[in-house]
């Protein structure tokens, strides 16, 4: 496992992360004690940062993170994220008393005395327009409730104001084969900045597996069922916002791109990684051998220049009239 510096904040976390939805749930059956040895996994493969959120299985997968972290000795960084609790979701509801409360609960969910990186769950556009709730922010870090904090986004351009604000340390946003934008303007100016970016959906809710046909089923309470279309929440979340068709004929094309010795998985990671402003990518995993599978990518060579360029030219002609302009 390589590392990388994490913005300003200082630590070196694992270039490949854990992302922590899938356990908490809206990914079909996961059985808990795979959960579990996923997470043990992860770290024994030298994964030292865990992405999650108080809403993924309503404190669920947080929970579960507590009882993975209680039996390791290894120092591993918890993100988690606040928000989404809100009913409804709107800029109004990002308060200082609900913030606290939202952080309060992650802590006990969490058993610790301080939260590693609270990020801002993908709030309405609006909330970066609000420098109190930042200051909000600020008195939590003040309190010791928090360490840092961060926002998850939908659009590069919420990133780019985000990042006005010197309080903010990272930022996760969708970044993939699929969804290229982010590295034209934004990347530069987090470099600029030194704020971390963690990369997330790195494999298009599964897309960019290459496992899933168009005769793939997916069970009723996975996302990929029931929020297709954006009928949940943002439709980007979703096979990272591609049509599904589109997807699947462009995946083909990138199957012949993929070097021996690496899955379409590995491939689709390390894309991702040739990319220095990356702090950490977050790909989910199940079960022990996705998590194992995830950590390796790593490890692997990079990926030759022209292959970076076959890739450009995929996105080109399948993502990009579609896709770029919406995030």
């Amino acid at each position: 496992m390589n590392y990388r510096v994490f913005g300003r904040c200082g630590w070196a976390v694992s270039e490949v992360g854990f992302g922590a939805w899938a356990i908490g749930g809206s990914w079909g059956k996961v059985d808990e004690e795979d959960a579990v040895a996923a997470l043990h996994r992860a770290i024994d493969c030298g994964v030292n940062f865990i992405d999650t959120a108080d809403v993924y299985g309503d404190g669920k997968s947080e929970r579960l993170i507590a009882r993975v972290l209680k039996d390791r000795k290894e120092r591993v960084f918890v993100a988690t994220k606040a928000g989404r609790r809100l009913v409804p979701h709107t800029a109004d509801g990002y308060t200082e008393e609900n913030l606290t409360k939202f952080v309060e609960r992650s802590l006990k969910n969490l058993e610790v005395e301080t939260i590693d990186l609270l990020q801002l769950h993908c709030p309405p556009t609006e909330v970066y327009y609000r420098p109190e709730v930042f200051a909000a922010l600020d008195k939590l870090v003040a309190q010791g409730k928090i360490r840092y904090y961060g926002v998850s986004v939908e659009k590069v351009e919420e990133g780019l104001k985000a990042i006005e604000y010197p309080g903010v340390r990272s930022v996760q946003i969708i970044f993939n084969i699929f969804r290229q934008r982010p590295a034209e303007l934004f990347f530069a100016r987090c470099r600029e900045k030194r704020v971390a970016i963690i990369a997330r959906v790195p494999l298009a809710s599964g897309l960019l597996t290459g496992k899933i046909t168009k005769d793939t089923v997916f069970p009723p309470d996975d996302h990929r069922n029931f929020n297709r279309y954006g009928q949940a929440f943002d439709r980007g979340e979703t096979f990272a916002g591609v049509d599904f068709e589109k997807g699947l004929q462009a995946v083909e094309e990138l199957r012949a791109l993929v070097p021996q010795g690496f899955t379409m998985a590995q491939f689709a990671l390390k894309w991702i990684l040739m990319f220095p402003e990356v702090s950490t990518v977050i790909p989910g995993a199940k079960n022990p051998r996705q998590a194992e599978e995830n950590a390796k990518a790593s490890d692997l060579p990079p990926l030759r220049e022209e292959v970076m360029e076959s890739i450009r030219e995929i996105y080109k002609k399948y993502m990009l009239p579609d896709v770029h302009h919406r995030w």
